[in-house]
């Protein structure tokens, strides 16, 4: 069990890197939920975050990238890029961590959009 929140959220995503969904239950506490404010959804346990994961579609392997990381004792939020090689979204995820384990994640998918033409005078892009 990881005590340090920044090393099991790395952790989540290392697993989550290898695409298998079972085995990041490992990091997952017995009470685990996921909320997608967005859409309005919550999932609970290890097995229905499996599965969702699993049987979401997919082009290819998922891949991960950490762009920012911080953490607290028991929280952390992770700004992350995804990939299934056509698919490109970027996740910001905040955790909650309850006796070592990931607790409660919360996590938001912005869609990207261009920005407006009224301010390309204030603006520069950023890649």
């Amino acid at each position: 069990m990881i005590s340090n929140a920044y090393e099991l959220v790395t952790q989540f995503w290392q697993l989550m890197q290898t695409n298998d969904f079972a085995a990041v239950g490992s990091v997952l506490h017995d009470e685990y939920s996921l909320e997608w404010p967005q859409s309005n959804e919550r999932i609970r346990g290890r097995a229905a975050f499996a599965q969702m994961n699993q049987e979401y579609p997919a082009a290819g392997a998922w891949q991960f990238t950490i762009n920012r990381l911080i953490a607290s004792d028991d929280q952390a939020c992770s700004d992350v890029s995804v990939t299934d090689g056509q698919v490109q979204a970027r996740v910001i995820s905040f955790f909650m961590i309850q006796d070592g384990l990931i607790i409660k994640q919360v996590e938001y998918w912005p869609e990207p959009y261009p920005a407006p033409a009224n301010r390309q005078h204030l603006v520069e892009p950023i890649n």
